[in-house]
């Protein structure tokens, strides 16, 4: 069954207490470096002069705390330094759940965009504990402003946090059986409906692009299915790659390219935060997920460079590098998303390293083929800091996947514009989508930032909720 819109999903995280009583808790200002003599002067003087003896300037991002009277914790300052966007400024309260003492806390003064503050706060306090055989953090709560949505708070931090835990992971024990069983406790919480095709079925069903990936593991590569909402609602499909572990096949990686490789299901991370998300919101949608779900692994049966495989919509496919087997279990699960027709399609992997070249780790390149949803999107990702940048489908570049022998190249025959090129092969399995788009991201924070631990990302996910929310709510 579809929850309401606005029902709580879970329980408000432990780092939260809810609006009310500010009894016990404590203080915490903000303060910006360009005027941060006045905005000291709302503390009380003995406070505003530790502030100045320890020459702190309110970098942004910076903490400092509070003496009280009797040598214990009046409160902190956050330091803003020149931010002048008000939604990265409002990301920065993510630096204060792990600088901060343990206790409770509150803004002294109520945030621009208290939910994005709050939201902050639950992103800066994740931690994955999953191999810690002692965990004895102290726990900072903050108290709740008043006005924000504790129930959609509670299901985007709890889908942030899921998303996370299945990218940090480890592929020992995330392989594909692993990920189908995330995706089955996300679908039956929300009453989604689940079907996988294991192993040999995907030839049996036309899905050989996925199982030439997969074939060489003794983990079977599978299909992830799942649908949610009335069939008659406006349909959107996501698409993510659950690569569990690419050792790059027969064109090996080397040991420090596959030191990361566990965060190459990324995608499917991405799209089940998401989908978990637009559940708990219970948007007026039909929502279905596909992931295709596989190891890139090397033995006697693996795939090679100059095979020409068969796809599910019926172009042969020549094989460059196996290394670039992401877009190959994509097309598959495209194809298949691409025959119902759907109002959206999302596909969203790691998918290139020159997506990251171009662009860097924290701003994923966008491709869309619908200029009013790509600008929905780009401006819910500029109000909540979660950047995505609009790149080209760019159509002369399609030339350079020309097949020698099968019908299309899985990579273009030329070192530049690869995250274009790997789009437009992707873009050659949907045709009948009213729109598509796609993201390239890296889901994975190389060095901490306020709100955002280093470590598994699901990017993306919460401007994609926040216009999905707005066409849908």
């Amino acid at each position: 069954m579809s929850k309401k819109p606005g029902q709580m999903s879970q329980a408000l995280p432990a780092c939260f207490r809810g609006a009310g009583s500010r009894t016990k808790s404590k203080p915490v200002w903000t303060a910006s470096a360009s005027s941060l003599k006045n905005d000291l002067k709302r503390l009380p003087q003995a406070q505003r002069a530790w502030v100045e003896a320890n020459g702190w300037e309110a970098d942004a991002g910076s903490v400092i705390v509070l003496p009280g009277k009797q040598g214990g914790v009046a409160g902190a300052v956050l330091g803003l330094g020149n931010e002048q966007d008000p939604a990265r400024a409002a990301m920065l309260a993510g630096a204060l759940a792990k600088a901060l003492p343990k206790g409770n806390y509150h803004f002294q003064k109520a945030p621009r965009d208290p939910e994005l503050s709050a939201l902050a706060w639950a992103m800066g306090a994740y931690r994955f504990t999953r191999y810690k055989t002692k965990d004895n953090a102290d726990l900072r709560r903050l108290i709740l402003p008043k006005g924000v949505d504790a129930g959609r708070l509670a299901s985007i931090a709890g889908a942030v946090t899921l998303g996370r835990d299945l990218i940090n992971t480890p592929a020992n024990d995330l392989g594909p059986a692993e990920l189908e069983q995330a995706a089955r406790k996300l679908a039956r919480t929300h009453g989604a409906k689940i079907k996988v095709t294991t192993g040999g079925a995907l030839l049996k069903r036309n899905f050989p692009l996925i199982h030439a990936v997969g074939r060489a593991s003794d983990r079977a590569p599978r299909l992830i299915d799942f649908t949610w909402g009335s069939a008659r609602a406006p349909k959107l499909t996501l698409v993510g790659k659950g690569i569990t572990y690419d050792t790059g096949g027969l064109s090996l990686k080397p040991t420090s390219g596959m030191v990361l490789m566990k965060k190459d299901m990324g995608g499917a991370a991405t799209v089940l935060a998401l989908a978990s998300m637009i559940m708990a919101a219970g948007l007026k949608l039909r929502l279905r997920v596909l992931i295709p779900a596989a190891d890139n692994n090397v033995s006697a049966n693996a795939y090679r460079p100059g095979d020409i495989l068969p796809s599910r919509n019926g172009m042969s496919v020549e094989i460059g590098n196996t290394d670039a087997e992401g877009r190959l279990v994509l097309a598959d699960a495209l194809a298949l998303a691409d025959e119902e027709k759907p109002g959206i399609l999302v596909s969203i992997a790691t998918l290139t390293g020159a997506a990251r070249v171009a662009l860097g780790a924290d701003l994923p390149p966008l491709y869309v083929t619908d200029d009013g949803f790509a600008k929905s999107l780009l401006d819910s990702a500029a109000k909540i800091d979660d950047p995505l940048w609009r790149m080209p489908f760019w159509q002369p570049y399609d030339a350079d996947l020309k097949g020698k022998v099968g019908d299309v190249s899985h990579i273009s025959g030329t070192r530049f514009a690869g995250s274009v090129t790997a789009a437009l092969f992707l873009k050659r399995f949907v045709s009948q989508a009213a729109c598509y788009a796609h993201l390239d991201i890296y889901g994975w924070v190389p060095h901490a930032k306020p709100g955002r631990p280093k470590g598994g990302e699901p990017q993306g996910a919460r401007a994609l909720f926040k216009t999905f929310h707005a066409m849908f709510g």
